[in-house]
């Protein structure tokens, strides 16, 4: 048996919807675009409207009916983090995609680190995108600047880290805190019952992401692995070099030592610590984000675990909610939720 899905040819219009109101086309468009310059009792009644018809947006006219480009534009962190070239690699993948349906995509690299000068930098976007896609600090500087664009008229979509307390219109990223209680559980497995201590690198606890999965790890650690004594967390901005200092250090002053987790990039610097102190087989490894580096580091056994966000899923999803604002289209929460992959040697993909 085959069933055939097809659209009704009876869909109201927005001509309908403006006879119905008794008012123009014009102003029926203003109100369900929520444009200023309408009359209240216009406004009521077009959404009254709205509600008999029955009436949707069609988004495929609305894509039709756009004469120009949508800009969007990535705000990343500048430096030698393999997981923003992920994303950027990905976005490339994307280009017949931004093609099809009008949108053109300009990265942008910034020190996210310096929340004034993100901040400074945000602000001067006003009239160069229509949506921006911020992967930054979660500071009050920097939540203004994103409220000032909204307040523009520019969409705001944060990635991978978010800033919850701003009015932007989407975030898109995996759950952090979850994350972070995972990699735990990992741990605190892998290393067993010998009592220990735990060193944890960030990259900035400014950055939401990595605020939540320190919160997360923390939280399993102290209440079911108690026997494993957890470092203050450190912050190495997400630097090989810097990491690699301070998982040194780390190493050096505590031969207690028994596992290292990393919340953010710069994984290299750690992996290379920890072979030339000679104790990549002894020192449990677990970090973010199945880059190159870290896929080697788990094959030759310097890694045990990486927990990993699919890059590509993550571009695709904030290119849709950008479109979407535009055209009105439903987001479907279903496929926009980001999953937490984790991998080990035997699974890897």
């Amino acid at each position: 048996m085959s069933v055939a899905f097809e659209s009704s040819s009876t869909r109201p219009t927005l001509s309908d919807v403006a006879r119905e109101a008794r008012v123009s086309l014009a102003t029926a468009d203003r109100v369900l675009n929520n444009r200023a310059g309408v009359h209240a009792k216009s406004i009521a009644r077009v959404r009254e409207a709205v509600s008999r018809l029955g009436y949707r947006p069609d988004p495929a006219a609305a894509r039709l009916a756009r004469s120009r480009t949508h800009r969007v534009c990535f705000v990343l962190p500048s430096g030698d983090n393999p997981f923003v070239a992920q994303l950027q690699a990905e976005l490339h993948a994307s280009r017949v995609w931004l093609e099809d349906h009008r949108v053109s995509a300009l990265i942008r690299e910034v020190d996210v680190f310096e929340p004034q000068h993100l901040a400074d930098f945000l602000r001067g976007l006003r009239d160069e995108c229509d949506t921006a896609v911020v992967m930054g600090l979660d500071h009050p500087q920097v939540q203004a600047a994103i409220d000032s664009l909204v307040e523009h008229g520019c969409g705001v979509i944060t990635l991978v880290s978010d800033v919850p307390r701003s009015r932007r219109h989407a975030y898109v990223g995996i759950d952090n805190v979850a994350a972070g209680r995972t990699a735990a559980t990992l741990l605190g497995r892998f290393v067993g019952r010998q009592p220990g201590e735990v060193g944890v690198i960030a990259g900035s606890l400014s950055l939401r992401d990595h605020a939540e999965r320190n919160l997360g790890f923390n939280q399993v650690m102290s209440s079911e692995y108690p026997h494993l004594t957890v470092l203050p967390t450190l912050q190495g901005k997400d630097s090989s070099a810097l990491n690699e200092t301070l998982a040194g250090q780390l190493l050096a002053q505590h031969p207690e030592l028994r596992a290292i987790y990393s919340i953010g990039a710069g994984n290299q610097g750690i992996s290379a610590a920890l072979k030339t102190a000679t104790r990549a087989d002894k020192v449990v490894f677990v970090g973010h984000e199945l880059t190159p580096a870290a896929r080697a580091d788990l094959l030759d056994g310097t890694m045990d675990a990486v927990i990993n966000q699919d890059a590509g899923h993550e571009i695709r999803s904030t290119l849709r909610q950008a479109l979407a604002r535009v055209t009105q289209e439903p987001v479907h929460a279903d496929q926009e939720r980001i999953r937490i992959d984790i991998y080990v040697k035997d699974n890897l993909p």
